[in-house]
């Protein structure tokens, strides 16, 4: 459950920071954890994706643009699903 007045988590790049994802982003916080959970890792769908931050290999591989390696994209009947490692996303965010 998000903590109140909180829509949106950001999930970072371990190694630089960078944001990778924003979840959720057109679904609810319940169906982002239920699919997560499902699933045995974080799932984030197109619409969650830092696409500046975030490139797919043809072989699906899923990494930061600089070179972390985050998961995969197993795609569903519903689109795009990026199957993340949590450790991989457990950056925080970058002190200003």
């Amino acid at each position: 459950m998000l903590p109140a007045g909180v829509t949106e988590i950001t999930f970072y790049d371990v190694a630089t920071n960078l944001p990778l994802f924003v979840a959720p982003r057109g679904r609810t916080w319940s169906e982002f954890y239920a699919e997560s959970l499902h699933h045995g890792w974080p799932s984030f769908r197109d619409a969650e994706v830092v696409q500046s931050n975030v490139c797919v290999h043809s072989n699906g591989e899923t990494q930061s643009v600089n070179g972390t390696h985050l998961g995969h994209n197993l795609p569903d009947l519903y689109g795009n699903r990026y199957c993340i490692d949590l450790v991989c996303v457990a950056g925080l965010e970058p002190v200003t």
